[in-house]
């Protein structure tokens, strides 16, 4: 199994968790996981949408008791 890179995302209000998984993928190759942590509601609708949009997986998405946990494999 591939190496998942932690994004620690919390406390943290749109747009700044999907600016965060943005610049981290940018900076992996084709196929790496990430691990993205949020709560911010919006985070919900946005990371999917970043997902489809910018042609990554979003492999799943989970609402841990109001710490949304996201992981996307990078297209």
């Amino acid at each position: 199994m591939s190496e998942i890179m932690d994004i620690d995302a919390r406390g943290l209000l749109c747009p700044l968790p999907v600016l965060r998984l943005r610049k981290v993928l940018a900076g992996l190759s084709p196929g790496a996981l990430v691990r993205l942590e949020a709560t911010d509601g919006a985070s919900w609708i946005d990371v999917p949408h970043f997902c489809a949009q910018d042609g990554h997986v979003l492999v799943s998405a989970e609402d841990w008791e109001g710490v949304k946990v996201y992981v996307v494999r990078k297209g």
